[in-house]
């Protein structure tokens, strides 16, 4: 289905604009196909900044795995950062495979490596998460963890994955029209 519908991703949208279009004025069509593009956009941008953070987390993992001369850096590296990409239990779903691997080589390097990928994902989780994916779609860090957090809180996982997005373009376009009503009431705020 999802190959169907990208294969036809720019029909949908020239159809979604035609009924846009018949249904709203034209001015109105045009704020509604505006802000469409800007979600489109918000929403791409948010998938880009998860992978990019991904591989941060994987290279970083990769890095310290072979100061710490920990065994299969390599291997052990990508499945920590292709989890990651999963939101809430992707560094859950890595490390568990990960840490078996190593126990397998020596226990006390396993349990150091869980104190290791811990640490890892309080790094990831409040500074290069905010930073990177906030970046990508022009949120705020602030407000990339609020959107988690409210997400996460009222609709779980797919919260956490979806408020993101949703949150950026809500704080654009709340952005967009207060700086338009003091541009009307001739106000300057610095």
């Amino acid at each position: 289905i999802a190959i169907y519908f990208l294969y036809s991703k720019e029909k949908f949208a020239a159809q979604g604009k035609k009924v846009t279009y018949a249904l709203f004025s034209h001015h109105n069509g045009d704020i509604i196909v505006k802000n469409a593009r800007y979600a489109h956009r918000v929403f791409g941008g948010f998938i880009t900044g998860k992978i990019i953070d991904s591989a941060i987390v994987g290279g970083l993992c990769f890095i310290a795995m072979t100061i710490f001369q920990f065994p299969y850096p390599p291997l052990i590296s990508v499945i920590i950062g292709v989890a990651n990409v999963i939101p809430f239990f992707g560094p859950y779903i890595g490390a568990i495979p990960s840490i078996l691997l190593i126990l397998l080589v020596d226990p006390l390097q396993a349990l150091y490596f869980l104190i290791f990928i811990l640490v890892l994902q309080q790094i990831e989780g409040n500074l290069i998460y905010p930073k990177v994916v906030g970046g990508s779609i022009g949120l705020p860090a602030i407000w990339v963890l609020v959107a988690v957090t409210l997400g996460g809180s009222l609709f779980g996982i797919v919260g956490m994955l979806v408020f993101i997005p949703i949150v950026s373009v809500v704080y654009t376009l709340l952005k967009e029209d207060v700086n338009k009503r003091l541009i009307e009431k001739d106000i300057t705020i610095e």
